[in-house]
């Protein structure tokens, strides 16, 4: 075999950058896992001359449709749907649908690329991929989103299966959505078989998923201080979001004897400095899920808390910070605020939500920080999970699911170890988790030539 001149890592991204131009998501998280990459592969010659990294910073394959659908006032609508299926080398393509305004092809093919390492990560066999559309759910009927869901699947099924691609949810999509797309498929198959997770506990869905992702990022947190001979009880938390990622992350953090600070949404965030309790965190559960309300209200329902509109949570001086909204969330000048203010660990629930900048400041400054392809995993492992329930049709009980959870957090926590250990006490945990979950993909990719 011929030997490849090894591409440095300027000129590779330069390439990423040509090849998905007005794609700034995507090429972010390419160089954010490229960075580390290069110089573990450096002397790896297989890795050079199959062009491994090249190969995976390529989707298999990005599928575009129109979605048609009637609104109550019988307007015909019209949105895009994308699949984008980013590598199935140790499994069928997982990750989740995503419906909201924001939604187009560079974040979802940065989704998809850092779903297939996080997948990776648990140990797992699944492949990468995401899904979505430019819908906005909010504002819209039920019987609207049922519309739309059902168009949506119509185009959707086609290029889905149970050992082929098995979607979830994300943002704006929960168990409501997933119900309609999966009513939608068995209409037009006549299977019933494990094609989506996040499904409803009567029809095939799994204990603990709804806390899984916000569970696992406390886990992950939960491991790094004890790798410090530290613990969470007695810190106080600040954390973004407040749906089901961030309640349950604020849940478990009080559970462990923690103290959450914060909650936020698009509209701002409220400080409670007396720390919410478990009945305040269910308030906002109830509020958020089935009011469909504001965290603003939070602030008159609860004596002592603040909220603080048009602003996110960074300046608020705390010992740990979690980022569960959404992408790119945490600035560069939000990081040095938190280390500035004391903050030794971040845990990241969202998937991206710190930006190159951000990350660069908690590296330089030798914190704890999770990336989310390792802190976030939890949701994706237990969708993995009732992808095995589904398949054996059976259903596990919830403390045998909650310890194979803890499992798969605490065995992600070892992996990132392995290749993110810097000497000295500290862990580069983005370092460890690039290199642990692109060397399983890899080696795969390798044993099956070039296909």
């Amino acid at each position: 075999m011929a030997v490849t001149d090894h591409v440095d890592f300027p000129t590779f991204m330069e390439g990423v950058k040509k090849r998905n131009p007005h794609q700034p998501e995507f090429v972010q998280a390419v160089q954010e896992v490229a960075e580390d990459i290069f110089d573990f592969i450096e002397d790896k010659e297989d890795y050079h001359s199959e062009q491994i990294l090249r190969r995976i910073a390529e989707p298999d394959r990005v599928v575009s449709f129109r979605v048609c659908w009637e609104d109550d006032a019988g307007n015909i609508r019209v949105q895009r749907g994308w699949r984008v299926q980013n590598n199935n080398a140790i499994g069928p393509y997982k990750g989740g649908i995503r419906f909201h305004p924001s939604v187009n092809e560079s974040v979802l093919k940065f989704l998809a690329f850092e779903q297939t390492f996080k997948n990776a990560l648990t140990g797992l066999p699944m492949g990468g991929g995401k899904g979505g559309s430019n819908f906005n759910p909010k504002g819209k009927s039920v019987r609207e989103i049922m519309r739309f869901c059902q168009s949506f699947m119509t185009e959707l099924y086609r290029h889905i299966g149970a050992d082929v691609d098995v979607p979830a949810g994300d943002i704006g999509v929960g168990g409501r959505e997933i119900g309609f797309m999966f009513g939608q498929y068995k209409r037009i198959t006549g299977e019933f078989t494990g094609v989506l997770t996040g499904k409803g506990l009567e029809w095939g869905g799994s204990l603990i998923r709804t806390e899984a992702t916000g569970y696992g990022a406390v886990y992950f947190l939960e491991n790094m201080l004890k790798h410090r001979g530290e613990s969470l009880d007695g810190k106080t938390a600040v954390i973004s979001g407040s749906g089901n990622v961030a309640t349950h992350a604020a849940e478990k953090i009080v559970q462990l004897g923690g103290k959450v600070l914060t909650l936020s949404d698009s509209g701002g965030f409220i400080h409670d400095p007396d720390g919410l309790t478990q009945e305040k965190i269910d308030w906002v559960k109830t509020h958020k899920t089935h009011r469909r309300g504001r965290i603003s209200e939070y602030a008159d329902h609860f004596t002592g808390a603040t909220f603080h509109p048009d602003a996110t949570p960074w300046n608020v001086p705390c010992d740990l910070a979690l980022p569960c909204a959404t992408q790119n969330e945490l600035l560069g000048p939000d990081a040095r605020a938190l280390v500035e203010n004391g903050c030794t660990a971040v845990s990241e629930g969202a998937n991206m939500p710190s930006d190159l900048e951000a990350v660069h400041v908690f590296k330089d400054a030798k914190i704890m920080f999770a990336p989310g392809k390792a802190a976030n995993a939890g949701g994706v492992a237990v969708s993995g999970l009732e992808m095995s329930q589904n398949s054996e049709r059976r259903a596990w009980k919830e403390d045998e699911l909650q310890a194979m959870l803890h499992d798969i957090m605490d065995g992600i926590h070892d992996r990132c170890i392995t290749y993110g250990d810097q000497g000295g006490g500290y862990v580069d945990y983005v370092k460890g988790a690039n290199i642990a979950g692109f060397k399983k993909v890899a080696d795969a990719m390798l044993a099956f030539g070039v296909v």
